[in-house]
Order: C-alpha cells, then structure tokens, then sequence
C-alpha cells in the first residue's frame, strides 16, 4: 500500500492502481469518457486530466498509476482550463440535439458539458454528418453523429465479447466507429455496447423513444434464463416493465447483462399474452372466471383420481418458475398422493438421484481463478453467455481449457485440447483421458474399462505411434496432463452431457478424473431455477421409482403444465406429446396462450418482473425479487393461483400470505452449500452405448431456450433467432453430394421434415446437428436419438 493526497485528503492506495479510480473510490469526481473499469487503458479523450505535483504537464488520471508521496490537485485553474478545451473540441461536430436524444437525461457528454463546458460554442462552420447504419433488430447506430471516438464499443467488443464487430475508419475529423463491411450486430452480449457508450451514439433500438430516463422506477430482480442468476434493474414506466438494464453484481454478473435477459422483457407486451381464465367447450376456447376455472380443474383432477388412482395425475414445471412456485406445484401433487412431477424435461438418465444434487461446484467469480479446466459437452455461450466470459478471461489469463464435445464449437477463447466425437463415443474419451490419468499416478483403471483401453490403445490411440486422423491420442495426453499439473483445477459437465442417455456413466467418470486430479466437479445446469427446483422436490421421490417414461405414458391421465411447452422442451417430444394427447384434462398455467391444440383449460398467471419469487442459481445463491409491474388482465402470480387450487382440492398447509413464506418454509433454515453436492460416490462404469449410424447432437439455441424468449419481438429478429437447418458433418454432406442452403429429408423413428443443410467441418463424424426448442424440429424425436438424413 502506498499513501496519495488527492485535494489535500491522504489516501491509502494499492500501489500500481490508476490514479483515476483511486479517486473515484474515494469519491473524487474526475470527469471521463474513454476509461471503464472493466476495459484497457487507452487515455484517449484525455477529460480526465489532472495536475501532479512535480509532473512537467497535466497527466491523464485513467493511466497514471499512484506512487508513495504522490500529491494530485483535481480542481485548479490549469485543470479547469483544459477540461473546458477539451469539452469544447467534443462539441464541435456534436448535433447538439439533446431534446431528440434517446440518451438524454442519462448522458455524460451532457453532464460534463453543463459543469465543465464554456457557456458558448466558437464554432461556427458547418457540423459533419455520419451516415445511418442498420446494426440489428438490438442496437440502434442511428445517432452515430454523436460519438466522440471514446473506442469503449470497440474495446468491449475485443475484449469482453470476444468478437470484433466494430472498428474505426478514416481518421482525424472523419473518423467514425463502424460495423464491418456487410456486417451486423451479432453477439449475445451486444446490448452492453448501449451501456457503455456515454454519449446518444449506441442505444437501445426496441427502447428507442419510448421514455426518459428521470420517468423510470427502478427495481431490482434477476435473470429468469440461465442459472447464473443476473442481477437486473427492471425499469417500468406507470406500471408496464420498458428495459432492462444490469444491477451490478461483481461476484454474479459484474456489471454486464446478456441480450437474452435484457431484451426478453419485450414478450410481457406481446398479443399472444392470456389475460382471462379459459377452458375448452365442444372444441371452442370459452373465457371465464376463476372460481369457474379453478372449480372445474379441481373437479376434474378429483375425479380423475377415484377413477384411475392418484398416480395417473402429473405435473411437469420450467427449471423458469420460481422456487415457491414448484414448492407448491409439488406439495399439490404429493398432497393428491401422486409422485408425478418433474423440472428435467430434457433430462433422460436419473440413475444419481438422491445420490447427487447438481450444481456449479465453486462460486461463479472462482472461475477466474482456475488455471485447468475440461468442460464436457456443453454449448457454452448458449447456455449461459456471462458465464463464458469467465471462462474467456480466465483462458485470456493463461488457463488450460480441454473440451469434449460432438463439434469444435466457438468459445471465442483458446482452447487447449479438443476430443471431438459423436456423443456416444465420449464415455470412451473420457476412458481414454482416465488410462492416461492412471498410467501417470500408477493407480489402477476402473474394473470394466480396461477393455475400451485395450481397444484404444490396439487402435495405438494413446500411444501416438499409429495414424490418429481425430487427434483423439494427443488430445487425451494433453487434457490429462493439465489436469494433473499444478494449479486450480475444475471439471464441468454442460447441458449436452446433462442430457446424454449415458449422463450418469459420464458423471461417474468425470467424478473420477475430478477425484485423482484434485479438481472441483461442477454442473452446468440448465435454467434459471434449476437448483432451486431441486432443493423444492419438484421431481419424483428416489423410493417412489417414478421416471420420465411414467410421467410420459398412458398412465398419466391428467397433467399440470407450469411455464412450459413440453412439444418444445422435453427430451422425446413425441413421446411426451403423446402423453398428453391421450390424457383426460390437461392445465396450462401460463402467462401466454400455449397448448392450446392439446390443453383443456387455460390459467393466465403472471410472467417474468409481474411476480414476486426467488431463484437459486447455479452455484446455491438464493436471490429474491419483488414485483416490478402487476400483471396484465386477470393474470395472478402462479404462487397464488397454486395455493387457491389446493384450498379448491381441501389439500391441509395451503394458507400462505407471501411469497416470503412459501420460501422460508421450503428452504426451512437450510443451507444450499450443505445440500448441493456433486459427487455420487458411485465406481465409474463402462456401458457401451448403442451404435447409430447418425446420432443427432440437438442444440438449444440462445433465443428457444423458453417460453419468454420465444416470444420477444426483437430477440426473434436476430441471427441466433433464425429457423433450424441441418448441419452435417463434411464426409457426409459430400457423401450425399449436397450445396450448402439445399433442402434435405431428416428423418428420425417418430417423424420427418425438410430443412436446409450446410455442411460444418468441425462436427464429428457420425454426427447431425439440429436444434430443438423450435416448432420445425419438435415432432421428430428423442434429441440425442438416431438420425437419418436423405437428400431429395
């Protein structure tokens, strides 16, 4: 530590540190445009210089680091003398439009113009003029006249999103930030381009001209998407949510926001919203009452189980809903006597229930800290976009990162090593980086896999010494090695894996890598309230022997389907459609008209930012949230909706007043870092998985992950958001002797369809990417099913 004086006041300082944001902690108010505290240094606008003492001229404070003895003065006449200059050759090209500037009120150019700024502008000749630019459907680049050169978007970019999407051109005064030639806007974290820009240059295009900042409420809430839990600052305008922006959060989200959790609000305003209780009469939708609705769904689902038992009644809830919403979704259903109700709608193998309960395995910021890393089967960026820029800064750092996955998928971070295999070849890639693993420590292989490494190393795989046309051999060695080198070590199951048919084989065996190499073992869960599903018992009991083949078969005669679209999110949609077809009385309780072809009633119930709740994220943090906005119609929160329904059935504990007390009694005094728990204790098992000549690798992409984002306007306006085509691997896209964007037949056990396939090189062979969570591949079958493509 060294001691500053800032204005005659001793500071005590980290040595090294920029004077800028020694004094800003301090609460020094030194003007600046180009610095971010999560961005490099480029000392460009030079607002925030400063006199030091001894110095021969002012110094830019963003990239003055503080010495022992330093004296600074902020406030002298030199120094106002050159803010003056500066803010004075800022405004001269400057529209000066404030009064049409969707950033005003909220812009620092303005501010700093007022305090610092001379009272007169001496410029008299004619302003330049930057062109309009389309950016997207997200970021609107109308008011490029307005940018002072600051680079923070170009930075951001480069440095956080880890794409280059825009760039400076020309120079001197026609200098201007542009996309490249072509080009839009296509990163998931492009709306925080809008936030760090301080001036009207880069805004909002779905908020544009809707508000002014000083007309807004604020309220804080998180992300209702992933499970990293975002912090959010929900603003609304007379009761109705208009943005989104991030509530800063170092050990969550930093101060950043992905655009799926800025922009999804926009689906609360859309016309597919349901506003009034409905329920189907003669095959025609009649709007009603609730004391009708929920009169006629308790009848139904008492008479259904004296005629069939209590065990032909299911529910199936989003890992979207709060926790108090599945607390009472399950006390419902066991209170009826039935052990039917499930949030792992993708999920297919649940051998470690009561053995495991998933989650991250560290704090999310510990991530940073990590120098060897294996992530099996996981769509990074799409699964949980903030959380990939932990995983890009940590690689940026020196970290060793070794993928398993069915594609060389773009992390925008290096990548160490690379198994790319068909997903059921990966329990044999993880035996091949265990026999590596044993050889190097001397301890014994796990009975049952010495036979695959016989197999490998007869295929001299892991020897290196033969042709290994995949690289599997060297990826092996080198994936085992880092993870027995020195350092902090994790190893993560993603989504993909958590899906596999085999995911508790995998599970298993990375538990042993874990385990031999002293890493951490975390999972990638999916959605936003997975764990806290979990932690509600939102699944079947471990003693019950209930699966998802019972929830999705003839037995289940009456569903309740909380937040969810199972055609679009089950692990074998036709199966489970089949399911429901079949079923006496099926209940959406929903804030949108859904299920309408298979449903029987329609409950309106309050979407995102309308309800009060609480989520657990991934990593076992609790976050509560109030509501920001009441909700449309007759929509109530699905919390209280569930409690009514439970007095309508006579079910005994149904007499909450709050959400507060839903929450307190189902997490009971617990804590979520005694309960969560990753490791099984289960020996590692090799089962060969079942040889299909194709096997479909099914992503969900960033804008069908719900029922939110797929009805958000904008969101379904991007590049991420477009409709499903077939990625083949190269040997079998030329097989077929096909051009990319020409339609093909995919064909899997339970249906068939024509899309558009383009041939990608990285995915491995045996292999056929189609993503799921979209209407055009809901029907086809089981995601990581048998696949077959034919060309027409």
């Amino acid at each position: 530590m060294v001691e500053v004086e800032i204005d005659g006041e001793k500071i005590k300082a980290e040595e090294g540190r920029p004077l800028l944001e020694v004094a800003l902690d301090a609460g020094k108010p030194i003007p600046h445009f180009c610095y971010h505290k999560k961005l490099s240094v480029t000392a460009s606008c030079r607002m925030c210089l400063v006199e030091v003492e001894k110095a021969p001229r002012l110094m830019p404070a963003c990239a003055t680091q503080v010495t022992d003895g330093m004296v600074v003065h902020t406030d002298t006449e030199k120094v106002a003398a050159a803010r003056k200059a500066v803010m004075e050759f800022l405004l001269i090209n400057h529209p000066l439009d404030c009064p049409v500037c969707d950033q005003g009120g909220e812009c620092r150019l303005q501010d700093y113009s007022m305090a610092y700024g001379a009272g007169a502008s001496r410029y008299r000749e004619e302003k330049r003029v930057v062109l309009v630019k389309d950016a997207g459907p997200l970021v609107s680049m109308q008011g490029m006249s307005r940018c002072i050169q600051c680079t923070r978007c170009i930075r951001f970019g480069e440095e956080i999103a880890g794409r280059a999407e825009l760039g400076m051109v020309q120079r001197g005064e026609r200098a201007e930030v542009t996309t490249f030639p072509g080009k839009k806007i296509d990163s998931e974290l492009s709306g925080n381009l809008v936030d760090v820009c301080p001036v009207g240059a880069l805004t909002s295009l779905p908020f544009r001209y809707k508000a002014r900042g000083w007309e807004l409420a604020s309220h804080r809430g998180v992300s209702p998407h992933d499970g990293l839990g975002s912090n959010l600052n929900v603003q609304t305008l007379r009761g109705k949510v208009m943005r989104v922006l991030p509530a800063e959060n170092e050990a969550v989200n930093e101060c950043w926001l992905s655009d799926r959790d800025r922009f999804s609000y926009e689906a609360l305003d859309t016309p597919e919203r349901l506003t009034v209780p409905m329920v189907k009469q003669d095959n025609r939708w009649i709007e009603t009452d609730w004391e009708t609705a929920l009169s006629y769904v308790a009848h139904g689902l008492t008479s259904i189980r004296r005629d069939h038992g209590a065990m032909s009644l299911a529910a199936l809830v989003s890992p979207q809903a709060t926790l108090e919403e599945c607390y009472l979704l399950q006390k419902l259903m066991r209170g009826m006597g039935s052990e039917k109700i499930e949030y792992r709608l993708a999920q297919s193998d649940f051998s470690l229930d009561g053995k495991v309960a998933p989650w991250l395995g560290m704090p999310v910021a510990d991530i940073e800290t990590l120098d060897h890393i294996l992530v099996i089967g996981s769509f990074l960026r799409q699964e949980a976009p903030l959380l990939a820029t932990r995983f890009r800064k940590t690689a940026q750092r020196g970290a060793q990162i070794g993928m398993v996955h069915a594609l060389d998928d773009d992390w925008l971070m290096p990548v160490a090593a690379r198994l790319v295999a068909s997903p059921d070849k990966w329990l044999t890639m993880l035996a091949g980086i265990m026999e590596v693993i044993a050889h190097k420590k001397g301890v014994p292989l796990p009975d049952g896999f010495k036979d695959v490494v016989t197999i490998l190393r007869a295929k001299m795989v892991l020897d290196g010494s033969a042709d290994d046309p995949n690289g599997w051999g060297a990826s092996m060695e080198k994936i085992a090695g880092s993870l027995l080198a020195d350092g902090k070590k994790a190893v993560f199951l993603g989504a993909l894996a958590l899906r596999h048919e085999q995911a508790s084989l995998l599970h298993r065996a990375a538990e042993w890598i874990a385990a031999q190499t002293g890493a951490v073992l975390g999972c990638l869960t999916e959605g936003a309230n997975a764990t806290g599903a979990m932690l509600a018992g939102a699944c079947p009991g471990t003693a019950s022997g209930v699966s998802m083949n019972d929830i999705a078969s003839d037995s289940s005669k009456a569903f309740l389907l909380l937040h969810t679209e199972p055609e679009l999110e089950a692990a074998n949609p036709p199966r489970m459609m089949a399911a429901l077809k079949q079923a006496e009385m099926v209940v959406a309780i929903s804030p949108f008209k859904q299920s309408m072809d298979y449903a029987d009633v329609l409950l309106p119930v309050a979407a995102f930012a309308e309800t009060a709740g609480t989520f657990v994220s991934f990593e076992g943090r609790v976050q509560s949230f109030g509501a920001a906005a009441a909700p449309v119609g007759q929509a109530r929160p699905a919390w209280k909706v569930l409690r009514v329904l439970g007095n309508f059935l006579e079910l005994d504990g149904f007499g909450y007043d709050s959400a507060d007390d839903i929450c307190q009694e189902c997490l009971a005094g617990r804590r979520t870092d005694t309960v969560l728990n990753n490791i099984s204790g289960e020996a590692p098992l090799f089962v060969s998985q079942e040889a299909a000549s194709c096997r479909r690798v099914a992503d969900v992409p960033l804008y069908f992950s719900d029922v939110l984002v797929r009805r958000a306007p904008s969101l379904q306006k991007t590049a991420a958001a477009k409709s499903p085509v077939v990625y083949l691997p190269e040997t079998l896209f030329d097989k077929l002797e096909l051009a990319d964007g020409e339609n093909v037949r995919v064909v899997q056990p339970d249906g068939e369809t024509v899309l558009p396939a383009y041939c990608d090189k990285t995915l491995a062979v045996g292999t056929v990417r189609l993503a799921t969570g979209h209407a055009a591949t809901a029907m086809l079958g089981p995601l990581d099913g048998e696949i077959r493509v034919e060309r027409i």
